[in-house]
C-alpha cells in the first residue's frame, strides 16, 4: 500500500488534481495537511495544523519571514510526529516549501521521497524587484530579498525531486536546484474554461455583463501594481473617453498581495481612484471585488478585451483560463507572458509602463473584434495543447509522482 502525504499551507493548493486521483488508487491511503482549507477536494482524509506564532517584534526585519518560516515547519513537524505515532509513515511527500512546511520533513521521515515544489525564487534582478524603474534596488533590499530564500533553500536541498509550473519560474531558482527540476504545469480543466457555456454575469452592482456589451476585463486576486492595476488605471479615462458605451469590470480584493501597500496604508484602488477616478464616468466602472469561480470565467467568455499585466513574476492561473474561454488577451510583454504568448499570434504585447499604448489597444480591440478573431482561437489552442489539465498536465503530473516514488525522478526531467 502506497501511503502519501501532500502539504500546503492553503491545502490543496497546487494539489488539488493530483491529491484526489492519487487517493483512488486501489490500497493507496493519502493524507492532506495545511493550516487552512481552501475547499478541500474529496478524496484524501484533511487535517490541520494550527496556526503558528508570527515572528517576534524585535527579530531582525530580514529574518521575520525566516522565523515565521521555522514556526510554522515546527508545527507541521510535530503534526507529523503525532501522525507517525498513529502508524502513518509516507513513502511520499508532496510539499510546497515556501512557508517553511518542508524544513524539517526529512527530520521526520528520513525514508520518505521527497517531491517539492519550485513557485519563485527571489532575486534582487531580472525578476520583480527592480523591475519598477522608480523602484530604487539599495543593499538594504538585495540583503533581505536574498534572506528570503533561506527557507525554500534549507528545504529543497534535502529533496529528492522537483517541480515547477514555467519554465521561466525554475530558470530562477540555482543550477543545482533547476538540475533536479521538472517543468510541469499544474494545468486547468479544458472542459470548464472554454468558450461555450454562460456569457453574462449579473454583476454585485446590479449590472449585467454580456456579449451584447462593449465590456473590458481585468482580474487580480489583489488589485496592485504587481498585476499592472495602476497602468490598468491610467489607460481606462482615454478608453472609456472614446467607447462611450464601454464598460471596465475590476475583479480582486484590496487586501495587501504580492507588493507593499502603498505609502499611506491605503489600499491600490483607492490610490488609483484619488488619481484618475475624477476623469471617469464610475457609473461604467465595475469593481466587484472577488466573485465565484462560474462568474469569473463567464466573464473571459464576453469580454473584449481582458488585460493581463504582471511583473516578471508567477504566472496566474486565471491568464490559462481567459486563453481557453478565447478572450482576447491583451498583456505585458514580461518573461511570464512570453514563455505562453506570441506577439499577434495567440494574443497581444505590450510595453508594461506604455499605459497610452495599452489605451489604444483596447479601444482598436473593442471597435474591431472580427479583426482579433483568429488570436482568440489561438490561445485557446495554445491552452489545449500546453495547459489542458486531463490531456496534458495531469499525465505528467502522476509520470512524475510515479517517478519520484520509484526513485528514478530523472527519467521524467525536462530540458
Amino acid at each position: 500500500m502506497v501511503q502519501a502525504l501532500f502539504l500546503h499551507q492553503n491545502y490543496p493548493g497546487q494539489y488539488r488534481h493530483l491529491a484526489p486521483l492519487i487517493a483512488k488508487r486501489r490500497g493507496a491511503r493519502v493524507v492532506g495537511l495545511g493550516e487552512r482549507a481552501n475547499q478541500a477536494p474529496p478524496g484524501p482524509q484533511h487535517l490541520r495544523y494550527p496556526t503558528p506564532e508570527g515572528a517576534g517584534e524585535k527579530t531582525h526585519r530580514y529574518l521575520r519571514p525566516v522565523e515565521a518560516a521555522v514556526r510554522r515547519g515546527q508545527a507541521v513537524a510535530r503534526a507529523l510526529t503525532g501522525l507517525k505515532q498513529k502508524g502513518f509513515t509516507p513513502d511520499i511527500i508532496c510539499c510546497h516549501p515556501g512557508w517553511g512546511e518542508g524544513l524539517y520533513l526529512r527530520d521526520v521521515f528520513p525514508d520518505a521521497k521527497l517531491l517539492q515544489y519550485c513557485e519563485f525564487y527571489y532575486q534582487s534582478s531580472g525578476g520583480d524587484v527592480g523591475f519598477d524603474p522608480a523602484q530604487e534596488v539599495t543593499l538594504d533590499e538585495t540583503a533581505r530579498v536574498r534572506t528570503l530564500n533561506m527557507t525554500q533553500l534549507q528545504s529543497l536541498e534535502a529533496t529528492d525531486w522537483a517541480v515547477s509550473p514555467t519554465l521561466w519560474q525554475r530558470s530562477r531558482y540555482p543550477g543545482f536546484i533547476q538540475a533536479k527540476t521538472s517543468v510541469v504545469h499544474e494545468g486547468v480543466d479544458a472542459s470548464f474554461a472554454t468558450p461555450n457555456g454562460a456569457s453574462h454575469v449579473k454583476l454585485p452592482d446590479g449590472f449585467m455583463a454580456s456579449r451584447q456589451e462593449e465590456i473590458v476585463t481585468f482580474v487580480s486576486r489583489n488589485l496592485e501594481p504587481y498585476r499592472g492595476f495602476d497602468i490598468f488605471m491610467r489607460a481606462l479615462p482615454e478608453i472609456l473617453a472614446r467607447r462611450p458605451k464601454a464598460h471596465a469590470v475590476i475583479v480582486g480584493g484590496e487586501e495587501r498581495g504580492y507588493g507593499r501597500l502603498p505609502v499611506d496604508g491605503k489600499s491600490w484602488k483607492a490610490t488609483m481612484l484619488a488619481e484618475v477616478g475624477a476623469k471617469l464616468d464610475m457609473s461604467r466602472v465595475h469593481f466587484t471585488g472577488r466573485i465565484p469561480h462560474d462568474g469569473l470565467v463567464a466573464l473571459f467568455r464576453l469580454t473584449r478585451a481582458h488585460v493581463y499585466f504582471t511583473y516578471p513574476f508567477v504566472l496566474s492561473w486565471s491568464l490559462v483560463e481567459a486563453m481557453g474561454c478565447e478572450a482576447l488577451i491583451i498583456g505585458s510583454d514580461t518573461a511570464p507572458l512570453a514563455e505562453v504568448m506570441e506577439h499577434e499570434k495567440n494574443g497581444i504585447l505590450l510595453p508594461f509602463f506604455d499605459h497610452a499604448r495599452l489605451a489604444d489597444t483596447v479601444v482598436d480591440a473593442i471597435a474591431n473584434p472580427d479583426r482579433y478573431q483568429p488570436l482568440r482561437k489561438a490561445a485557446r489552442r495554445t491552452m489545449l495543447e500546453r495547459f489542458d489539465l486531463h490531456a496534458q498536465c495531469l499525465p505528467r503530473q502522476v509520470k512524475l509522482f510515479d517517478a519520484v516514488l520509484e526513485g528514478r525522478p530523472g527519467s521524467d526531467a525536462i530540458p
